[in-house]
């Protein structure tokens, strides 16, 4: 029965147009989900098409008020299936974004799994509880991925 749902789950999930999801619908679709269930739906094409539009969103996000006179590259490991590598460039009040690795020096290394991923940038999962329970590793400038929330939009579910 089980297998039967998550099936179903993932085929809701494959048949939606991330594009058309707001953030907060975004959210509150993370906050339904549990993290095996958002683990079940990363996989393969969708995997792509949910990480492709989530840091396809982070320019729109971004906070330049907030971000200031930042500077700052940070590289996310995204862990799952496979390793997926982004890279947030800050700079001069804009936020780029690269996927892939660079031979840049990143600032700050985030490395986490797909469901806390999911969970952090739909504002449903805390980074310093994530950090301490070891679901999410921080190489580099701590104090800058502490901070990291404040420089975008997240959405609350």
């Amino acid at each position: 029965m089980a297998d039967n749902s998550s099936g179903n789950l993932t085929g809701e999930m494959a048949a939606l147009d991330f594009a058309a999801v707001s953030p907060p619908e975004f959210a509150r679709i993370v906050k339904g989900l549990s993290a095996r269930q958002l683990g079940e739906v990363m996989h393969g094409e969708l995997r792509t098409r949910v990480l492709g539009e989530v840091f396809g969103r982070m320019r729109q996000q971004f906070r330049p008020d907030a971000a200031g006179q930042l500077r700052a590259l940070i590289r996310w490991k995204i862990t799952g299936d496979s390793e997926a590598v982004f890279e947030t460039s800050i700079a001069d009040g804009t936020c780029t974004i690269s996927e892939g690795r660079s031979d840049a020096e990143p600032r700050t290394t985030l490395v986490m799994g797909d469901a806390e991923f999911l969970k952090l940038v739909s504002g449903n999962g805390n980074p310093v509880t994530m950090f301490m329970m070891r679901k999410l590793k921080v190489a580099g400038d701590v104090g800058l991925a502490s901070g990291l929330t404040r420089y975008f939009d997240i959405p609350k579910a």
